[in-house]
This record gives C-alpha cells, structure tokens and sequence, in this order.
C-alpha cells in the first residue's frame, strides 16, 4: 500500500501463516537455542506440555505478514522502534496465525515533509482467536523514492533455514 492510501482506523487483515514444528526448531536452533524452543522431547516433560514457538519467532511472523499486506510496495524503509510487545499465548506447531494491523497515527514530518510516519497495532491470533504477540510499531516512508523501487518483489514463500 501506498502511504497516501493509508488512514487512521483502518484495519488490514493477513494469514493465515501455519507454523511447523521444523520451522520452530530451526529458528530456535540459530535465534533462541532455549531447550522449550528447541527439544520437542524436553519441552512435552514441562510447564509448556510441548514446544512452544520463541516470542521473537512469532514477531517475525507478524512482520511478515505486515509486509504482505501493507509494506511490500510501499514507500517504507526503516522503523524507529517498537513501543510494545507482549508475549500473550504460546504459539506452538500446527497454529495458523492471523494478523490484523490497525492504523493508530499517519502523519508527514513537520521537519522533513518528505518522511511519512505510521504508528500501528498489530494483533497476531491463533485460529482460536487467542492473541499471541501484540506489538506497537512504528514505520517510516520515505515519500520521495522512485516507483521502480518500490515494486513489489516477486512473491517467496521462504522459510528459516536450520
């Protein structure tokens, strides 16, 4: 989506993203080797009953699906921050998840008209409709980029490697 096309209230939806136990383990293994991440067999003996998905692994699910639906094609090229996360629910293999992302603030920079700033929600649910991660995040845009950056790239549907 383009920054223009952007309004405050609007909700986009995207997903569902299933997640497999291998992706679990591979993104634990290289991002977050804690063993409830990354031993199936350790985690069903404890406090989880099973694997369950690092907050950082279910981050990058909604920042996937948030380029899908609105920044891929979009003038966005950097973030200043996240103002929250909240870790609510495990996600654990077999979940689909579902984001929906609300626009809380858009506005131009006083000091450089040229920036956009979007501040929004995005609520990441299992198909029971429990929340999972809750972020506040900020995008910017950069309003002066050419058109042939901005194209969207060829669809993948890549998934962290081990």
């Amino acid at each position: 989506m383009k920054f223009d096309e952007l309004r405050v209230g609007q909700v986009v939806e995207a997903g569902p993203y299933r997640v497999t136990e291998d992706e679990v383990c591979a993104f634990a293994a290289v991002y977050d080797p804690q063993w409830f991440h990354a031993d199936p067999e350790a985690a069903a003996r404890v406090f989880f009953e099973g694997l369950i998905a690092s907050g950082w692994h279910t981050s990058a699910i909604a920042m996937r699906l948030a380029t899908e639906a609105v920044l891929k094609g979009a003038e966005s090229f950097a973030s200043p921050g996240v103002a929250y996360i909240k870790w609510r629910h495990p996600v654990r293999p077999g979940d689909e998840l579902s984001l929906k992302a609300t626009f809380l603030d858009i506005r131009r920079s006083r000091s450089q008209p040229s920036l956009g700033i979007l501040r929004w929600r995005w609520q990441l649910s299992n198909a029971t409709g429990a929340e999972v991660p809750d972020l506040e995040v900020t995008s910017l845009f950069d309003l002066e980029l050419p058109d042939s950056i901005t194209s969207p790239p060829p669809e993948t549907h890549a998934r962290v490697a081990p």
